[in-house]
């Protein structure tokens, strides 16, 4: 256990680095801010005492100002300490945050699909906001009530003698009780996050498929999901509180406890020898002592409770910055892509080692450099996990993948993938103009080279409809365009890569076979030396292409041209005629 604390501390300590100063600037000014609040009731007592003995106004004068000057000491290093806590939380929080969204986005496919995305956002919004929170705790408060409990300790000895042993006594009683508390209640905190979790991945689920949701008239059902699994986090949370809340009463125990003890034994001293051992200064002085011992313990209740719910947000942040991308460039990496070839020799993949069943299965595929090659398949047939592995979002399990004659393994990541662009399944759009959007592509491209790109997708034609036309703004998840439209824009962006090899994954399917025809033409044309992979359901789509691949349940199928397959491949045949027997009755 201790272990794995350390190491979580060591993961987290660089993220200070810009706010080393005021992390310690803040625990010393709560220094100072605790000597001086520790001198108050010392001062105060001996004024007391020197009022009982019938003093002057003019000495009465002097402590006075004397207890003011300390008042606005404690209170100028008060607000300094809190003023450099918050800047130094607050940067510590800013740097994690930062360093956590910089290590998700080295992740390979693999990595994100070990955390999940709901568990990603959970570490890097609720357990960010923890782990700011105990830093802030323990740079000010964690410093503030031990020196306090000390000080205070060691003034009352002065002040009081043998009465500040009473305090001895207590301190242990409230410790004892924290220590019990604190382990009841950890094992709790670790179980409520992994249902945080779930919870935020039941949210992100149901808004991405409000549409679903609506047209199925599922509302009610999602609703009642969503309150089992909050309910659910409410009896954790609930059975932390209750066992959390038995910290105040212990701590309000040991405090009057300890006022009682302090005044009946003080008050007993002072009738007994009628204030010539012990004065009312000293026992106002003990009293103020033992409030501030006390209190000092109930805040350091207080910080391991919070402390101890951080423990495991800290824990799940280290997670993610100790996690190591499964994808690598080697020592050595290759940056030039001579060519858009690509060969798949003996290639097995499946998602993760504990997969009984392979993704794909003894895979040999020889495409060239400029050849448009169509793949087609039933849905699962993992046509999309093969694409994958050219650009490397995913490694093979065994075999080799190569473009341009070299394993894509032995490429800079930025080289392949700046020569192989993927319009993928799931087309998505980023909040910002149709300009913005397209110079994802590349950020340099000119007005007119965005225009000439988007005749090419057929994109041209719908966003001069647009009174802002390729200013249009886009909103998140290009919600206000249509899914044929997203596409070409898509495509578009893709194709601003000046890529060697351009593969679309199904992306053509929201648009009109009219539409579709008239990009696979202007690839033809405009990007001859492009090799071109395109995923389709759509016989359509793939029939005019140099090479066909029929895949089955991971593995070719079939392989050839359109007329090729058509006499070999019974289930390309049976897929055409189910997509052309309609035309032919008409």
């Amino acid at each position: 256990m201790q272990k794995k604390k350390n190491h979580v501390i060591k993961t987290l300590a660089p993220c200070a680095k810009g706010y080393i100063a005021p992390s310690v600037m803040a625990p010393v000014f709560v220094l100072m801010e605790v000597v001086v609040e520790c001198f108050i009731p010392l001062l105060t007592s001996t004024l007391i005492n020197r009022i009982e003995n019938g003093c002057d106004m003019a000495e009465i004068v002097k402590y006075g100002m004397l207890l003011i000057l300390l008042a606005a000491l404690s209170l100028t290093f008060g607000v300094l300490a809190g003023r450099f806590c918050a800047i130094a939380a607050c940067g510590f929080a800013k740097n994690i945050r930062h360093d956590l969204y910089y290590r998700v986005q080295d992740f390979s496919f693999a990595n994100i699909d070990k955390f999940s995305t709901p568990s990603l956002v959970t570490r890097l919004t609720t357990d960010v906001g923890n782990v700011q929170m105990a830093y802030m705790m323990i740079i000010r408060m964690a410093i503030r009530c031990p020196f306090m409990l000390v000080f205070a300790f060691f003034m009352s000895i002065r002040l009081g003698g043998s009465l500040a042993w009473i305090f001895a006594g207590i301190i242990p009683v409230l410790g004892i009780g924290l220590f019990i508390i604190i382990g009841k209640v950890f094992p709790i905190f670790d179980r409520v996050f992994k249902k945080y979790d779930k919870l935020n991945e039941s949210v992100q689920e149901n808004i991405r498929g409000m549409r679903v949701v609506k047209s199925f008239v599922r509302e009610g059902y999602e609703s009642e999901k969503f309150n089992r699994a909050s309910d659910n986090i409410r009896r954790d949370f609930t059975k932390a509180e209750r066992i959390i809340a038995l910290n105040n009463p212990l701590a309000q125990f040991c405090v009057y406890t300890a006022m009682i003890l302090i005044s009946y034994f003080c008050a007993k001293i002072v009738i007994s020898t009628g204030g010539v051992q012990l004065g009312l200064g000293v026992l106002s002085g003990m009293i103020t002592y033992s409030m501030q011992i006390l209190m000092s313990m109930i805040m350091v209740s207080m910080i391991f409770v919070m402390l101890s719910m951080s423990a495991e947000s800290a824990n799940r942040i280290a997670e993610v910055l100790n996690e190591k991308s499964s994808l690598t460039d080697p020592e050595d990496p290759v940056t030039e892509v001579r060519d858009g070839s690509i060969d798949f020799d003996g290639v097995y993949f499946k998602y993760s080692e504990k997969a009984e069943k392979f993704a794909l299965d003894n895979i040999d595929l020889h495409i060239k450099s400029g050849q448009t090659v169509g793949i087609i398949g039933s849905t699962g047939s993992s046509k999309t996990s093969l694409v994958n592995l050219i650009s490397r979002l995913y490694d093979v399990t065994e075999g080799s993948v190569s473009v341009g004659g070299t394993d894509v393994r032995k490429y800079s990541l930025e080289a392949l993938r700046k020569n192989v662009a993927v319009v993928l399944q799931k087309n998505v759009l980023f909040s910002g103009t149709i300009k913005e959007n397209l110079r994802w592509g590349d950020p340099d491209a000119t007005d007119e080279e965005l225009q000439r790109i988007c005749r090419l997708s057929m994109a041209d034609e719908f966003i001069q409809t647009f009174p802002d036309k390729y200013d249009t703004y886009i909103e998140q998840g290009g919600t206000n365009v249509s899914g044929g439209q997203k596409q070409r824009l898509c495509i578009a962006r893709a194709l601003l890569r000046k890529p060697k090899v351009l593969i679309l994954d199904d992306s053509t399917s929201a648009v009109d076979t009219r539409t579709d025809a008239m990009i696979r033409k202007a690839f033809r044309e405009e990007i001859p030396g492009t090799t071109k992979i395109i995923i389709a359901q759509r016989i359509s789509s793939v029939e005019d292409a140099d090479l066909i691949v029929v895949m089955d349940d991971g593995k070719i199928s079939a392989s050839g041209t359109h007329e090729e397959l058509l006499r070999t491949s019974d289930i390309y045949r049976e897929v055409y005629t189910s997509q052309t027997k309609g035309s032919d009755a008409e």
